[in-house]
């Protein structure tokens, strides 16, 4: 049940989404160890965000998973997910933070209950 939430500033307005949630739904299932069909990605745009004192392209993701986090794991999602946002959205890697939470499964609901 890996969820990706991803804020920025920059407008997605003429931006092709589909290409950046399938891309990162892929690596996020890949590098974690989880089925695609559990992966959730969340993308927004346009979000006021100031990042070191300014408002140049910048973002902000949180990653919450049931397992498949740790230290070599984070540092391969977060270089992968700073790539997506450099190519696809002009973001500099040196502008964007990612938190990780590894989570039990009851504190997460799923269709109906939890898992």
């Amino acid at each position: 049940m890996p969820c990706l939430n991803l804020s920025t500033n920059v407008s997605l307005e003429s931006v092709d989404t589909s290409a950046i949630l399938a891309e990162a739904t892929k690596i996020v299932a890949n590098l974690i160890g989880k089925p695609e069909a559990y992966v959730m990605i969340v993308l927004k745009g346009s979000v006021p965000m100031l990042f070191g004192g300014t408002e140049q392209p910048t973002a902000y993701g949180e990653l919450v998973s049931i397992g498949g986090l740790n230290p070599d794991v984070n540092k391969k999602l977060s270089a992968a997910v700073a790539s997506i946002l450099e190519t696809k959205l002009s973001i500099p890697k040196s502008r964007f933070y990612l938190k990780f939470y590894d989570t039990k499964g009851s504190y997460f609901g799923w269709n109906g209950s939890t898992f």
